[in-house]
């Protein structure tokens, strides 16, 4: 639903892009807001990673041009990510997605 109280973009506001992502955040997106859990094998070891599926649907997006599976690309994402910052790697694959974004825009 609409805010009635947000402000209307303009020509120039359109440029700007906090508000073109607000224009872009409506009802019908609201799917990839919600969580999903997957089961991925790591080296052998079963893990479940929560994640909104606006950022699995980018994670498939990077798989398929690598030419792995998610749970591949997952795993590779994982080796990199623990041995460089040794961070949580639900945090790291988010990293990664916006990272991903960044390089393709």
């Amino acid at each position: 639903m609409l805010n009635p109280t947000a402000p209307r973009l303009g020509a120039d506001d359109e440029e700007r892009p906090l508000l073109r992502l607000f224009s872009l955040c409506n009802a019908e997106q609201v799917r990839e807001y919600h969580s999903d859990k997957r089961s991925v094998r790591i080296h052998g070891h079963s893990t479940t990673i929560k994640l909104e599926r606006a950022f699995w649907t980018v994670l498939d997006v990077i798989a398929e041009e690598e030419g792995v599976s998610t749970g591949a690309l997952i795993a590779r994402i994982h080796d990199h990510c623990m041995n460089n910052n040794d961070k949580n790697l639900t945090s790291c694959l988010r990293v990664v997605c916006l990272k991903y974004i960044n390089l393709t825009t």
